[in-house]
């Protein structure tokens, strides 16, 4: 096993088809706070409180409390170096699709064009009772413009953004795009995620069942760790641009 970025730049130099796998911790480079490692969001908050589909139909006033203030947090931040190395890959033919639980869209914003954002994305808004659907500028101003803080349809019943919530079913058609490209992936390189969640944590063991190889790229431990071809333990950014460097020096 390779610890190097010069080690992961010889095997995406070698790759026919690579993924990239990606979690919150490509994007607490950016500012954006982890959910679940120590120190995460959900230490302070109680997600099924706060974050749950639950919450969001009996108590929509204290879901919108939270949930709005996050959404100019995501705004106000931009793609780090990872992302835009991630980008590059892309724009270079080595990677061919981007698979990210993350909701804040810095991939979109870097570049990335083959995205497949497993749950959901802070895009747009929309009724559940109609479908009706709005851009997430519309969703704000709805939302701001609300004596409660709840934006809502033209129906009248409460809108949402994009975003899967607690107790909320994953996209089916993002999940099948997800494992299409696992099956298809003679590399997949995951940064940034302890690949603890379901199902996404199921799509290294797809890549190595068909004979691919794995990449991690993360600061915490993974039960990947032992199957992985490379093993960083960095930062991503940093990571990821000597990961160019030794690319574009090959």
């Amino acid at each position: 096993m390779s610890d190097s970025p010069a080690a992961l730049a010889a095997l995406l130099a070698e790759a026919e088809h690579a993924v990239v796998l990606t979690g919150a911790g490509i994007s607490t480079e950016s500012g954006i706070p982890d959910f679940r490692s120590a120190g995460g969001l959900w230490e302070t908050y109680d997600p099924m409180k706060v974050a749950s589909m639950g919450t969001f139909m009996d108590d929509p006033a204290l879901f919108w409390r939270f949930h709005r203030p996050r959404i100019d947090m995501l705004g106000a931040v931009d793609p780090n170096p990872a992302h835009q190395a991630v980008a590059e890959l892309e724009r270079r033919g080595i990677v061919k699709t981007v698979i990210t639980q993350n909701i804040d869209r810095l991939h979109s914003r870097a570049g990335s064009q083959e995205v497949v954002e497993v749950h959901g994305s802070l895009d747009r808004g929309y009724c559940l009772r109609c479908e009706h659907t709005v851009s997430m500028d519309e969703l704000c101003a709805r939302a701001d413009a609300a004596e409660d803080g709840v934006p809502r349809c033209d129906c009248g019943f409460q809108m949402k953004s994009g975003v899967v919530l607690f107790g909320e079913q994953l996209p089916m058609e993002a999940i099948e795009a997800a494992y299409d490209a696992a099956e298809r992936a003679d590399v997949m390189l995951v940064i940034g995620s302890s690949l603890q969640v379901t199902p996404v944590s199921q799509l290294p063991g797809v890549v190595l069942a068909r004979g691919g190889r794995l990449a991690i790229l993360t600061e915490s431990e993974t039960d990947y760790d032992h199957r992985c071809t490379v093993r960083i333990h960095h930062k991503a950014g940093p990571t990821m641009q000597a990961v160019l460097a030794a690319l574009k020096a090959a």
